[in-house]
């Protein structure tokens, strides 16, 4: 365990929701699930429900991403992945699902783990505007620049 805990307060929306948790301890992600039953058909996308919101402290943000998993196993992703959560957001938490499977529909429901919630400290940037950047190895090199 490290000293970089924090604490971070959360609501229920629905008191009848589970909070997030971690499915094993050192995971990185708190799983979410669903607050609705949703039916998605082959590539359609739904905001789906958490029943929470959550108070990310000042200079942490929140990523949500899918669960792998349900990704692998149904087709289960998410159109903005990962999402994010700004530390001033206190809007409830909702989930942009897509079904990624062309032939099959994927049934969700409601308290089932949809997602997971991954709190990390991000900095703060100054942006300085130069003439030029600094040469590297890789250059102005793109996608697929270092091999396949």
């Amino acid at each position: 365990m490290t000293n970089d805990a924090i604490r971070v307060q959360i609501t229920k929306l629905d008191p009848t929701v589970e909070l997030p948790e971690y499915a094993y301890e050192g995971d990185a992600g708190l799983d979410l699930r669903a607050n609705e039953d949703v039916t998605l058909a082959p590539f359609e996308r739904r905001l789906i429900s958490t029943g929470l919101a959550i108070a990310i402290p000042e200079g942490y943000a929140g990523f949500v991403q899918p669960r792998s998993g349900m990704a692998l196993k149904r087709g289960l992703s998410m159109a903005n992945t990962p999402g994010l959560i700004d530390s001033h957001y206190r809007g409830e938490l909702k989930v942009v699902a897509v079904n990624l499977d062309a032939v099959e529909p994927i049934h969700i429901e409601r308290g089932e783990r949809i997602a997971q919630l991954v709190i990390q400290r991000v900095p703060k940037v100054t942006l300085i505007e130069v003439e030029t950047l600094d040469d590297t190895d890789r250059g102005a090199g793109g996608f697929g620049s270092s091999g396949c």
